[in-house]
């Protein structure tokens, strides 16, 4: 097989970081080229903090933005990479809940209709490998099934939607360009170590819970958490780029109904680590409408802080949807590569939490 060149975007990114080192160790006659969008440090000062130094002479850092035309590279160096190229990973998004329809659109769905664009003009393209989420699903409940997309559900941010409009845009391409949509939920910290960069979604909530700030669940207990850790996806995601029987499959990385937990049983398990009060749940209805205003003119300090940062997760306390993996399951079966299930590591979650101060400390390697 002639040389691989893989060009990867998001590769600074939580997952992106931990797909790079899983790109160099799986495929070691490979070189790698990088998006890396400019910032306060420079690129090759990224680069350098990215790659371990006996690897660097394997990648290169491409200065640019998805957000932008011709991916923020000027027409020489777009031309070149769009000749070389032979494999593509998508993981560059934006994950905030917060930004507007217009500022969410620009990157998550315009970069990826760019990404494609690329993926067409490069004669020597074997794969692309799209990672989108499994919540393009939105307020579905039930099982969702990789087969499916949009099927009238609502979504309950801007991140859902776009993800979802980007996913369309990937859908309708797929017959002229060979590739797989990646589907992962929740993704957390090395289901053997703990590890993570990140501290958002389910790390915020179980902060202020193991700290005492809150105990009260605007939820239902029966409500399913899918979460996968970081190790298992980049894993997954460098063997299907390479996997042609994946090709125009839609894949979700999730725990699925046989390894997902529900909010109840992590909540449980969370008191008994943290020595906290078992929660008490709410209707999420009544306490959104009647309750929270009552709070919020009477709280103040942290706890109040606790009630404005809530809102942003409060949707993620109420679902009810599993996330079919029959894909999944058969395209890794021979590979050594599944989703634990979320009760078998959550103590090494907790573990990291409490190491790392909830990442405001290093925390050295073992």
């Amino acid at each position: 097989m002639n040389e691989e060149l893989i060009f990867v975007t998001g590769a600074t990114g939580f997952l992106g970081t931990r797909l790079v080192r899983e790109l160099l160790d799986r495929q070691p006659r490979a070189r790698l080229a990088l998006l890396i969008r400019p910032g306060r440090l420079s690129i090759q000062q990224r680069l350098d903090d990215l790659v371990p130094a006996p690897e660097r002479h394997r990648v290169r850092a491409c200065a640019g933005d998805v957000s932008q035309p011709n991916l923020g590279l000027d027409g020489s160096a777009y031309s070149q990479l769009a000749h070389e190229i032979t494999r593509i990973i998508h993981s560059a998004a934006t994950v905030r809940f917060d930004h507007t329809l217009a500022e969410a659109r620009s990157i998550n769905v315009e970069g990826t209709v760019r990404v494609l664009d690329l993926a067409a003009a490069a004669p020597r393209l074997r794969s692309l490998a799209y990672v989108g989420t499994a919540y393009v699903a939105g307020e579905r409940s039930g099982l969702v099934l990789e087969s499916e997309l949009a099927i009238g559900q609502r979504y309950r941010n801007t991140y859902e939607q776009t993800k979802a409009e980007a996913e369309a845009q990937v859908r309708s391409r797929l017959k002229a360009i060979p590739g797989v949509i990646l589907r992962p939920s929740i993704i957390v910290g090395d289901s053997k170590t703990g590890v993570t960069s990140s501290f958002k979604m389910m790390y915020w909530p179980l902060k202020i819970y193991a700290r005492g700030l809150w105990r009260t669940v605007p939820g239902y207990a029966d409500a399913v958490l899918d979460i996968v850790p970081v190790d298992y996806v980049a894993a997954a995601v460098a063997r299907l780029t390479f996997d042609q029987a994946a090709h125009g499959s839609v894949v979700h990385l999730c725990a699925g109904p046989r390894g997902s937990a529900t909010i109840e049983q992590i909540a449980r398990r969370a008191a008994e680590y943290f020595h906290a009060p078992k929660a008490r749940y709410v209707d999420p209805k009544f306490f959104f409408a009647a309750v929270r205003p009552l709070l919020f003119m009477g709280l103040w300090g942290r706890r109040r802080r606790v009630l404005r940062d809530g809102r942003a997760y409060r949707d993620y306390f109420t679902m009810r949807m599993q996330f079919d993996t029959t894909n999944a399951d058969q395209l890794l079966a021979d590979s050594g590569i599944s989703a634990p299930p979320v009760l078998a590591y959550l103590d090494r979650l907790f573990n990291y939490c409490v190491a790392s101060d909830w990442g405001r400390k290093p925390v050295l390697a073992e």
